[in-house]
């Protein structure tokens, strides 16, 4: 699946001062108390940022501050499956699938 191929996700490249091309993606979570998940990625695949719009605020900065700089590809093996509680998907796993949309 493309960037822009569903409804609810926003994906768009932008330029920043440092003269690389970023992709960016707003992802709408599923089953997850984070609503939203803003990420943008390097052209080469590196995690610049990653923002949580809700969920436990001590976790979800945490999870960005690990995954700045790591390859995709690596965080989507560490965090999909993650699951919370009862719940069958995470903000971790919701973090990866978002990454997936993007790759």
């Amino acid at each position: 699946m493309q960037c822009g191929d569903v409804s609810f996700l926003t994906c768009h490249k932008k330029s920043k001062h440092i003269k690389k091309n970023m992709k960016t993606l707003s992802f709408q979570t599923q089953g997850t108390c984070a609503k939203f998940i803003n990420v943008t990625l390097t052209d080469d695949g590196v995690v610049e940022d990653v923002e949580f719009a809700g969920g436990c605020n001590g976790n979800t900065k945490g999870i960005a501050s690990l995954v700045r700089g790591m390859k995709a590809e690596d965080v989507i093996k560490r965090l999909e499956g993650i699951t919370c509680g009862m719940k069958t998907t995470s903000c971790p796993n919701q973090f990866a699938q978002a990454l997936k949309q993007m790759l």
